[in-house]
């Protein structure tokens, strides 16, 4: 039986990017943390950073220097969290917001990693694309 556990992502500086993304979503780093690995756990499954001393940062969307994974994060209104992940260090990249308030906004975290806040409650996602909430 497989069982998914970690989501690892490579940095410079495990701690660094470890406290960045506990600000985001609100969980702790976890005890015994240290500058080699550092690790969020989300249930079952944790989020963790592992040091790599020739990181190459993903240069998103430069094909040369590819992202390799984003993570999405939905939200009930763009704009506060907005402003919290700008406050965090993270920089706005894209925004795919349509007038309608649904859609999403691209980042990148510190060292560049590319991610995602999404407002998208009540979208449907099929195999013949997405269905929007009824507007009245």
């Amino acid at each position: 039986m497989l069982r998914f556990t970690d989501f690892i992502i490579d940095c410079p500086d495990t701690m660094k990017l470890a406290a960045f993304y506990s600000e985001l979503t609100g969980r702790p780093i976890k005890d015994g943390s240290d500058e080699h690995w550092a690790g969020i756990a989300f249930g079952e499954v944790e989020l963790a950073f592992y040091r790599v001393d020739d990181y190459r940062a993903p240069q998103w969307p430069d094909g040369a220097h590819p992202k390799q994974f984003h993570l999405d994060f939905e939200v009930d209104e763009i704009e506060p969290e907005q402003r919290r992940v700008l406050d965090l260090g993270a920089t706005l990249q894209q925004d795919l917001i349509g007038p309608d308030g649904y859609g999403w906004r691209v980042y990148t975290d510190p060292v560049g990693h590319p991610f995602c806040l999404c407002r998208n409650k009540g979208v449907i996602w099929t195999d013949r694309g997405l269905v929007w909430p009824e507007r009245g």
